[in-house]
């Protein structure tokens, strides 16, 4: 009895690799077609905006045909500091005209999508191409590039997943304006910093993240730029007015000479009142009466 539950023990440790390991992805290829390029399946797959033959305005022909295959989960964000998602890629360029179809296969046991925004709207609903999958597996669908030549988004549209990493660019022909943010390419619209207590510049990282103690410390720098130059121009006069004095009260003793400095400067105060004084007067003159409080 003991060495049959060795045996069984044996037995069942040699298979636990295999119970533990993760599961099969799922290729959602029988799904049902709802019209209008809509394609869904009960297991969480989703194609919208599929197009395999309407040709958009200016493209006489199929240019060429072409197939792109792109993981999507929270392996491929690593090497990106500050993200929790990426694809594998974050850019892809074609002629316009091309037929193009996408294999978009998730890593992660969550939902997530590629989505492509911009295209037509009279060949594509909301002007989007749109494949879906939740948890690990792969869908495909088709669509056929514009014409001109720009620049498309191309992301995940869960919440927050874009922000955190999920995002890309499709170029048709001679492109566009890049696309901020996208992992490895373009500078973000905020740079992140991860030193303690500093926030990111808002241009585009052109220049250096500063301290969050940036505008204390630039009202800082200008109160002491003001007091250095009170304090020159205080000591320009003081030393021109001691020279002053120094003449009118040579021999005279020093409180006498102190006393009648104290009276001028009372005087010369009292002056300057008097000069307010009258410049409001002058003002007020003017005023027959006051307004009296509201009832």
């Amino acid at each position: 009895m003991a060495r049959l539950l060795f045996a069984l023990t044996i037995l069942l440790f040699s298979h636990l690799p295999a119970w533990a390991a993760e599961p099969d992805y799922v290729e959602h290829n029988d799904m049902m077609d709802h019209g209008d390029g809509h394609l869904m399946d009960a297991q969480g797959a989703m194609v919208m905006g599929q197009n395999k033959d309407k040709l958009p305005g200016g493209c006489d022909r199929i240019s060429e045909d072409a197939k792109i295959t792109v993981h999507g989960g929270h392996k491929y964000s690593k090497e990106y500091p500050g993200t929790m998602y990426s694809f594998d890629m974050h850019e892809w360029r074609f002629k316009p005209c091309t037929r193009l179809t996408v294999t978009f296969i998730n890593d992660d046991h969550i939902r997530h999508q590629w989505m492509m925004h911009g295209l037509p709207k009279y060949l594509y609903d909301k002007g989007m191409f749109h494949l879906e999958v939740t948890g690990p597996g792969s869908v495909s669908g088709t669509l056929i590039l514009p014409a001109e030549d720009k620049t498309y988004l191309v992301h995940c549209d869960m919440a927050q997943h874009m922000e955190k990493g999920m995002k890309a660019q499709l170029i048709v022909g001679k492109g566009g304006a890049p696309f901020p943010s996208i992992p490895g390419l373009t500078d973000p619209v905020i740079a992140d910093d991860y030193g303690a207590g500093s926030v990111a510049t808002g241009d585009g990282g052109a220049n250096a993240p500063v301290s969050a103690a940036a505008p204390q410390q630039q009202r800082g720098r200008e109160d002491a730029s003001f007091w250095s130059l009170s304090l020159l121009l205080g000591l320009i006069l003081g030393v021109a007015g001691a020279s002053i004095w120094a003449k009118k009260y040579a021999g005279v003793p020093t409180a006498d000479a102190a006393a009648d400095i104290f009276y001028r400067a009372v005087q010369g105060m009292q002056a300057l009142l008097r000069f307010i004084a009258d410049i409001l007067r002058k003002l007020l003159s003017r005023i027959k009466y006051l307004p009296g409080p509201r009832q």
